[in-house]
């Protein structure tokens, strides 16, 4: 299929802030394939700014408006209005895969596994449940259908505005934290994506590292106020919280300016990765959940996995809630986050 063939490329995916994090590798190769082409996302507004400024991204368009979808037919003017002739339904559903039809798109890329698959022109038969490839490398075989080669994940890298750079230092000096302290975030909340390592885990690790001489933050969305709370508490007051006060860019220049990232497998554990941040994950035996399928994509991470068949309330079979994650101690945990602070330690002084 020759690159000339489309001029105007579409990626769609309106879900969460992981999930569009690891869809941004396919920017940089479908440029590396359709050279000088223009290439648009259409995404949830509260991701937006968050790839704003991505590179290789021409434009952004918004799939709600105050939190709620917009309304059919506004959304299938606003396609019909771009042109585009080619699409990808990264996160398909039977209303996007519809509208992209009706707004007149040549080719069409989607999932053939879906009861509404007939609406796309070029499908691609893998099932992600399965977890035997990472969610990128899932994203990434869209591109085979217009002829992308994809040989490995191309790297993603954050694009974080002076703007947001200057409301992180801003936060960090409200904090307390001056430049020269080792600063560790530790972020016990999933806003319900994954099975969550218990804020009484969070609580020790926090006091730990507190006594290894870290700054410690712990970090949340404003509706995680409470258990932010819960985690200082639980750390005896001798760390700080911070949740609720910073945007997706300015979250992620926060991460950036850390020494290192704690959390469960959630959206800000990729835009830490992104960031380059060193980061220790949490995920739960559950094979669509792994980090086979999300890990961060970084090589500066150490990841653990619950064992369900320790777990008193599973007892080897289905997980059947967060209690699993207590298999993963807080010793373990705590010795990975000095071997990685080590390392970097080592780095800057390299």
């Amino acid at each position: 299929m020759k690159a000339r063939e489309f001029e105007n490329v579409l990626i769609v995916r309106t879900d969460r802030v992981g999930d569009v994090v690891l869809t941004l590798p396919m920017v940089p190769a479908l440029h590396a394939k359709f050279h000088g082409r223009r290439i648009s996302m259409l995404l949830r507004s509260y991701t937006q700014e968050l790839v704003d400024g991505f590179a290789g991204l021409d434009s952004i368009l918004t799939y709600d408006h105050g939190n709620k979808p917009k309304a059919f037919f506004t959304l299938l003017s606003e396609l019909r209005k771009c042109r585009f002739d080619l699409v990808f339904v990264v996160h398909p559903t039977f209303r996007l895969a519809l509208v992209m039809l009706l707004a007149g798109i040549r080719m069409r890329v989607g999932t053939g596994y879906r009861w509404y698959s007939f609406l796309f022109n070029r499908k691609v038969f893998e099932h992600r449940k399965t977890a035997e490839k990472h969610e990128a490398e899932y994203n990434l075989s869209l591109l085979q259908a217009v002829g992308c080669d994809i040989r490995s994940i191309p790297s993603i890298a954050l694009a974080v505005s002076a703007a947001a750079k200057n409301a992180a230092a801003q936060e960090i000096r409200r904090l307390g934290i001056a430049a020269s302290e080792k600063l560790v975030i530790l972020h016990p909340g999933s806003g319900g994506s994954a099975r969550e390592w218990s804020a009484q885990n969070f609580g020790d690790l926090a006091r730990a590292l507190k006594n290894d001489g870290c700054s410690v933050v712990v970090t949340g969305s404003s509706l995680e106020e409470l258990l932010v709370e819960e985690v200082v508490s639980r750390a005896g007051g001798s760390v700080t919280a911070s949740a609720g006060r910073l945007s997706l860019k300015e979250l992620a220049a926060f991460i950036g300016s850390a020494r290192l990232f704690v959390s469960n497998s959630t959206g800000p554990l990729h835009i830490a990765a992104a960031v380059g941040t060193p980061v220790i994950a949490f995920y739960p035996p559950i094979r669509e959940c792994s980090p086979c399928r999300w890990g961060p994509l970084t090589e500066r991470k150490l990841v653990f996995t619950a064992d369900n068949a320790l777990c008193e309330r599973c007892k080897g079979g289905p997980c059947q809630g967060s209690d699993c994650m207590d298999q993963i101690t807080v010793d373990r945990v705590l010795q990975a986050a000095r071997k990685l602070l080590l390392e970097g330690e080592t780095k800057r002084k390299s």
